[in-house]
């Protein structure tokens, strides 16, 4: 089984937070409301690794201000890519508190929709496991 370690972002903006409903043909949770992130490449620290994966997924307008290293955990997910072959990856989750001092977003592929989420509105997501339990973590949910 293949292992990754995965960097993930939980990005605050005036008291809302990102989120992102995954593309439905791909990824470890198909349409299902996420928290952004990927894996780290080889060579990289933490901090750059999470900056590129903001960037890729989120663009380069998005201006993240303050990154705090907040708590890590892991599973084994199934993870499904286009075409429908499938993998399963022991993950191991680096979770960072996140502040932006912008809106501006521009999502790629793996997303359907992005959305800043207020507190109230979290629960109402059809969120993924992974971050029900984060939030639960945190105290959101």
């Amino acid at each position: 089984m293949r292992q990754r370690i995965i960097v993930c972002p939980l990005i605050e903006n005036n008291g809302a937070y990102l989120l992102c409903k995954m593309a439905a043909d791909r990824g470890v949770f198909p349409g299902q409301w996420a928290l952004p992130g990927g894996g780290m490449e080889p060579g990289e620290t933490m901090e750059t690794a999470l900056r590129r994966e903001i960037r890729e997924e989120l663009g380069d307008a998005l201006q993240i201000t303050q990154i705090t290293p907040w708590t890590f955990r892991d599973d084994i997910r199934v993870k499904t890519y286009p075409g429908g072959k499938q993998e399963e990856i022991y993950m191991v989750y680096l979770i960072f508190d996140c502040v932006s001092a912008n809106r501006q977003i521009t999502f790629n592929e793996e997303f359907q929709e992005v959305a800043w989420v207020s507190l109230h509105q979290l629960g109402q997501l059809d969120l993924n496991e992974a971050t029900r339990i984060t939030l639960a973590h945190k105290g959101l949910l």
